[in-house]
């Protein structure tokens, strides 16, 4: 491809008012608001005790925050993304950045649990309204995982060097909701100092990320997946407090040692995957390993009665490759292994159980999707604007997931790169004409139908109730 023209016939000018370049924000903004995203904002966020008005039209504030993250913004000065041609006439109550930036930094730690309030309804109206997680209602998972975020502001509120050498950082911990059949949505979110400790709260967040998703329609099998830095009495009690079963790593502390010892050769099931994984520790794919059970483990034994666990304790094995399996002429006598156990009362058998265990690495995705999004950047030097900031970008990013849900078999599985590039980044031009606004959007444009398709679903009259 080339350009058709000579520099000295090609010019260009900004100079078009009835243009937007992000016409996708009209069925999204639109569903959002069937959805009762204004509404929700206006019942539950007061932020009270500030003089400056920030507090004021907080509805119009959070809903252009999470329309400007939906089209790409990943700071506070690029939301000013929504103010440009036809915007204005589309949409009302377009706020300036600096208005959003004050308004962020009026949070409190009280005004940022106001807000996961509304996160957690706005999350059970987009389920209802769309086939957001497809199967919930029999068998559903919550993946809970924890994400440092550098960040190089000297002035950050939280930024401390934690886990990383030299490197300050915020914690922010994650959980998200999947089933069978759909990709993960988010359940909730709370930003964290940087050398926070990974399961810091993490009972009350497991509790909260169980309940959220009952709220969002999982009224099945809800099974709670979690790396061993959450494995402790706490969460599992609130597992089982919620009804939900769980399925946690272990590690190899002592005890996990002596279980896996006992185990007898005979005991041991060879696995083939059918397509290679990733190795936890190193990295390396793996096509085979093997997998035995401990059907009754007692866990934290050194505990009082009433906090011990008994459930099963299933054993991955992979052979240890950076141990050669022959030395000299003589054949291996003792073949080096690594185990991966995980602890839950799942009641899969045991193949299953370990496959469903390992897709807890489906969370690392939306921590990905959030690095390469809105959390390119914790924006404010305020704590609690960035805690605020966070849970935001998980309202934008679940509505965006619904989108992908309304539109098609495709982009119900889409990445939000993807969603944006199909569905949001679409350049229209306003017409008026008898009161009416028709958006002329680019002929041939490769997902028209699927765009009409979403644009028609979220106009249409509401199904009666």
């Amino acid at each position: 491809m080339q350009v058709s023209h000579t520099p000295a016939a090609v010019s260009a000018a900004f100079d078009d008012p009835n243009l937007i370049a992000h016409a996708g924000l009209v069925p999204v903004m639109r569903l959002a608001e069937r959805c009762g995203l204004p509404r929700l904002v206006t019942e539950k966020v007061k932020l009270t005790g500030v003089t400056n008005g920030a507090g004021a039209a907080a509805d119009a504030k959070v809903t252009s925050i999470v329309a400007g993250m939906v089209a790409g913004a990943d700071s506070i000065d690029d939301l000013d993304v929504l103010r440009h041609g036809a915007m204005p006439t589309m949409f009302g109550g377009i706020r300036a950045p600096s208005t959003l930036g004050t308004f962020l930094r009026a949070f409190t730690h009280g005004h940022a649990l106001q807000l996961h309030a509304v996160h957690r309804r706005f999350l059970g109206a987009l389920a209802a309204h769309t086939p957001l997680l497809p199967g919930a209602d029999q068998m559903a998972f919550i993946d809970v995982d924890s994400t440092h975020k550098r960040v190089y502001g000297r002035t950050k509120q939280g930024a401390e060097y934690g886990r990383f050498k030299g490197i300050r950082t915020l914690h922010p911990l994650l959980a998200t909701i999947c089933t069978p059949q759909s990709r993960p949505v988010i359940a909730g979110v709370r930003m964290r100092r940087g050398k926070a400790a990974d399961s810091r709260g993490a009972p009350k967040f497991v509790s909260e990320a169980l309940a959220t998703a009952a709220e969002a329609g999982c009224t099945g099998t809800r099974i709670l997946r979690a790396d061993s830095q959450f494995y402790n009495a706490g969460v599992i009690a609130a597992c089982r407090r919620a009804g939900a079963h769980f399925s946690i790593t272990t590690g190899m502390n002592p005890s996990i040692k002596r279980a896996i010892l006992a185990i007898p050769d005979q005991a041991w099931r060879q696995i083939t995957y059918p397509t290679a994984v990733p190795d936890p520790e190193t990295g390396e794919l793996i096509s085979d390993a093997e997998v035995a059970e401990i059907p009754a483990h007692t866990a934290f034994a050194s505990r009082k009665k009433t906090e011990r666990v008994t459930a099963r304790l299933i054993v991955r094995r992979v052979r240890d490759l950076a141990k050669p399996a022959v030395v000299g002429e003589q054949g291996e006598l003792f073949p080096a292994w690594r185990y991966h156990p995980f602890f839950t009362d799942n009641p899969a058998p045991t193949l299953q159980a370990e496959r469903e265990h390992r897709h807890h690495a489906v969370i690392e995705q939306v921590i990905a999707d959030s690095k390469a999004s809105a959390m390119a950047h914790l924006p404010s030097a305020h704590f609690h604007a960035n805690a605020a900031w966070l849970t935001l970008w998980a309202m934008a990013y679940n509505l965006l997931r619904a989108t992908g849900a309304l539109t098609s078999a495709f982009h119900a599985k889409a990445t939000t790169a993807t969603l944006r590039a199909h569905l949001i980044h679409v350049p229209a031009r306003l017409a008026r004409s008898a009161r009416r606004i028709t958006l002329h959007l680019p002929h041939n444009w490769r997902w028209q139908h699927a765009w009409t398709h979403l644009f028609d679903t979220v106009h249409a009259p509401p199904e009666p109730g």
